[in-house]
């Protein structure tokens, strides 16, 4: 049994060793708890584990997971993205990489005007809430004091 590590680095972040695995994973961009579960039941460690006590050979196996999920048993359902528009290809991207591509489909968006690109441009609402009592930051409501007092007089 190896020594207890108070920090683990995994795809670019440190992560605390005193926390179980399942929700220590969850501390990566893009990596959910369905996710980090599938990843401990991949890789056969049960996910209370403390991720500190891991060793380096499970650790390993981890960033090999998260490199290509698909070709280590993780079904394609749990891919955060399926059918890339680009390529077609289902993918799980993570840290990075997810804020690019992220990133990258809004200014799709955007850029051919779309509804949707409209409507992020703007800063509104995107999926159909309704607007006349919600999403009212910055913008000036009803009537300042100051203002009233003076048209009185």
């Amino acid at each position: 049994m190896s020594e207890f590590k108070g920090i683990v680095r995994i795809h670019g972040t440190d992560l605390k060793g005193d926390r179980n695995l399942e929700l220590a994973l969850t501390g990566i961009r893009g990596i959910g708890t369905m996710m980090a579960r599938g990843i401990a039941n991949t890789i056969q460690v049960d996910p209370r584990e403390k991720l500190g006590n891991l060793s380096d050979e499970k650790i390993e196996e981890i960033e090999e997971i998260l490199r290509n999920p698909s070709e280590n048993g993780i079904p394609h359902w749990m891919l955060n993205r399926r059918r890339d528009y680009y390529s077609g290809e289902d993918a799980h991207l993570v840290g990075a990489d997810l804020i690019m591509a992220l990133r990258e489909d809004l200014n799709r968006l955007r850029k051919t005007r779309s509804y949707r690109g409209i409507r992020h441009e703007s800063g509104l609402p995107v999926r159909g809430q309704r607007t006349k009592s919600s999403f009212r930051t910055g913008r000036t409501i009803g009537v300042s004091r100051k203002k009233a007092k003076e048209k009185k007089r």
